[in-house]
């Protein structure tokens, strides 16, 4: 009796990262950099609690920025993405923006996300 192997599933994103001869570890690594909480990040962060709060400024008029989530792509996440798997929206973007900045230290074009998944 000879067992038939199930035929490996490619998914977008792994044909993508094949193509543009990435590596995801590198992704992993990168996604950890960027999505680190930065001091400017915390400063936000207080300054929405503090605001919640009543303590803050009412209206400061300035741009709203969102800070980091400081949650990186994880393993798990990279591999069910390499194999085709669902996996949230957060998660995409996280993904995208690593792959954008790799692409960018490569000198190539950055990509949305509808290339990618």
């Amino acid at each position: 009796m000879t067992e038939k192997k199930p035929a490996a599933q490619t998914s977008k994103f792994s044909e993508f990262l094949a193509s543009k001869k990435l590596d995801g570890r590198r992704i992993i690594s990168a996604s950890t950099g960027l999505e680190r909480l930065q001091p400017e990040d915390r400063a936000i962060r207080l300054a929405q609690k503090l605001k919640k709060k009543g303590d803050g400024k009412k209206d400061e008029g300035g741009e709203k920025k969102k800070p980091r989530s400081g949650r990186p792509v994880t393993p798990r996440a990279m591999a069910a993405a390499l194999k085709g798997g669902t996996i949230s929206g957060p998660t995409k973007t996280r993904i995208l923006r690593a792959v954008n900045h790799l692409l960018a230290q490569k000198k190539q074009d950055a990509v949305t996300l509808d290339v990618l998944f």
